[in-house]
């Protein structure tokens, strides 16, 4: 399916939109042309350009037939009859009420159209901002460590809003000004053959210049967008990334880091905006000239005695002819425009196409409670074909809490995102008492897990949404009890709106202590049997660490645990202490075990005693 065909698609069911307005596109069209039509007999009847004789033949209708002829002579008729009875000021008036009607029709289907198409557009684009937000948030957390983050957010925004303004609402150009264009062909040719069969060698001649513009224009189109999504990306990280940007007095280096990628913006849309603004006046001069021969070939078969076109046909013809100028001109304007909405378009399919690597097999376990143990059975990791992990062996009874420890780049927190599977070990299974992860439905598998990061990520909303966050009917008194266990309750009361304070955005009003405790409030809301901490205490002061460590022994009983430790004081009553080195396994056992070892263990203590 073409790229085009894939945006139209997401308006499905088509019959809520497309019937109805091919309807309305089409009387509009007939009224609009109808104004038009209405010039001839007037300027025949007025002027009296026809004999007696001629005008009665006109005006014969004969049977009712719905046909052109019929109207045509009825007006004609009633022409007459005015004239004739009441005079040609009062003939005026009629047709002048007769156009004005006309007029008011045709505008009144054209809106009726439009606001089809309004809806239509807030369909697709709502449908396809969706179907990429959603496919996105699906995709395995590889995938966001590999891409930039604002160049995501571009393609959600900026790259559907350009779809929305320029190829959904070509959507009415490709189907109206068509059927305007071969409706009003089709009444120049009653008019006149000649004439518009002359007309006819000019459209592939404009037609043909103007796709060599268009043909230029989708490679700056996709140099734009990529520009724009690098604007986007570095506003993200300056934004969150200021206290740093301060600290280090940064302001002017950010700014000519900016102010770059802004020329480099402004020079594509630049280019694009000679090419693109150069087929309306291109279409627009061929237009006219089209229209000056037409008066000299058009005068010319009025003056010869051999043909029968009258100087009010030919009137007629121009102005109609006329009209066809501005539905051929916004078919070139939309072909150039609909460039820059497919090359965003180009770029969201990327993200709706990109298959998810962590996924469900066919017939999943479903998992409800955990009851035995977690296994890591000759595990290894490869990211980017960099070993993480190799060999890994470990058995995580229900009820034990392990901790991780080892120098940076050990594989500790690598390993930890084994177990909800964030990633699949390139080798190796990892069992979930006898079943392999690999084998159970992903969203069973997390129900089964708490996570507690040393970054705690939390949204700007209310400290009780926080909470219980994906819990939307979470009763108060759950999470007030959730806080009170996770040492959140006293600071909380004390906030400005309490529970329902806004915390600002990732928490920014709070403590790195206070948001960390929330962080734990939430885990303690899920109730899960199996805790993941990774170094949940490392970036706190002494005081907020104690209170946070109360937090984390309040969460901690009674469940499974597995804990990188940066702190090695915290988990020295863990029921096994696993240390890692280059990505493997090199010592395990209780505090006291690998002290008497005197490996790295020891060494570790000892520095950070020291």
């Amino acid at each position: 399916m073409s790229t085009y065909g894939r945006i139209i698609s997401f308006a499905k069911p088509y019959h809520r939109y497309f019937p109805q307005y091919i309807v309305f596109a089409l009387l509009a069209i007939i009224f609009g042309l109808l104004n038009l039509a209405l010039l001839e007999p007037l300027f025949t009847v007025i002027f009296e350009t026809k004999t007696k004789e001629e005008l009665a033949e006109l005006a014969s209708v004969g049977e009712f037939s719905f046909s052109g002829s019929y109207f045509k002579g009825l007006f004609y008729q009633k022409l007459i009859e005015i004239r004739e009875s009441y005079g040609k000021s009062r003939m005026l008036i009629y047709v002048s009420a007769v156009i004005g009607t006309s007029a008011l029709l045709s505008n009144l289907f054209t809106y009726l159209s439009n606001v089809l198409m309004g809806y239509l557009r807030a369909e697709v684009v709502q449908k396809l901002r969706n179907k990429v937000f959603g496919n996105t948030t699906n995709l395995h957390l590889g995938f966001f460590a590999g891409e930039r983050k604002g160049d995501i957010m571009s393609r959600m925004t900026n790259d559907v809003q350009e779809i929305e303004v320029t190829l959904v609402s070509s959507i009415k150009v490709f189907f109206r000004e068509p059927a305007t264009i071969i409706v009003y062909l089709t009444f120049l040719f009653f008019t006149s053959v000649k004439l518009t069969l002359f007309t006819l060698i000019f459209f592939p001649v404009m037609g043909t210049i103007i796709s060599e513009l268009v043909k230029r224009l989708k490679k700056k189109a996709i140099l734009s967008q990529e520009s724009l999504g690098r604007i986007v990306n570095l506003m993200d990280e300056v934004f969150g990334g200021m206290r740093v940007v301060k600290a280090f007095n940064a302001k002017d280096y950010i700014n000519d880091l900016f102010n770059k990628e802004t020329n480099q913006y402004k020079k594509i849309s630049m280019s694009m905006s000679r090419k693109n603004e150069l087929a309306s006046p291109v279409s627009q001069f061929l237009g006219i000239i089209v229209v000056a021969t037409l008066l000299v070939v058009g005068g010319n078969l009025v003056l010869s005695p051999e043909d029968d076109l009258q100087p009010e046909e030919l009137f007629t013809y121009l102005i109609v002819f006329s009209q066809i100028l501005n539905p051929a001109k916004s078919i070139s304007q939309s072909i150039s425009n609909i460039q820059r909405g497919l090359a965003s378009a180009e770029r969201i399919f990327k993200l709706i196409d990109e298959k998810p690597k962590i996924e469900d097999v066919p017939n999943p376990v479903l998992v409800e409670e955990f009851k035995n143990s977690i296994s890591f059975n000759n595990v290894s990791f490869t990211y980017e074909k960099e070993p993480v992990l190799q060999n890994i062996n470990l058995e995580v009874k229900k009820g034990e809490t392990v901790a991780l420890v080892g120098s940076s780049g050990a594989g500790k927190s690598t390993l930890a995102d084994l177990i909800p599977r964030f990633y699949d070990p390139t080798e190796g299974t990892i069992n979930i008492d006898g079943t392999s992860t690999k084998d159970i439905q992903i969203n069973s598998l997390r129900d089964l897990m708490g996570i507690v990061t040393q970054e705690s990520i939390l949204f700007n909303d209310t400290v009780a949404s926080n909470i219980a966050f994906a819990m939307p009917h979470a009763k108060e008194e759950d999470i007030i009890q959730a806080a009170k266990i996770a040492n959140a309750h006293d600071f909380i009361k004390e906030l400005e709106h309490g529970y329902q304070t806004n915390i600002g955005e990732r928490g920014g009003k709070l403590s790195g202590g206070q948001r960390q405790r929330i962080s734990i409030a939430r885990a303690i809301m899920k109730n899960p049997p199996i805790l993941i901490l990774d170094e949940a205490t490392s970036a706190l002061d002494t005081e907020s660490e104690k209170l946070v460590q109360e937090a984390l022994s309040n969460l901690m009983k009674n469940r499974t645990s597995v804990v990188i430790a940066h702190r090695l004081s915290t988990i020295q009553h863990a029921d096994k202490i696993v240390v890692m080195d280059k990505g493997r396994i090199v010592e395990q056992g209780t505090h006291e075990e690998l002290l008497k070892l005197g490996g790295i263990y020891h060494k570790l203590i000892h520095m950070q005693s020291v």
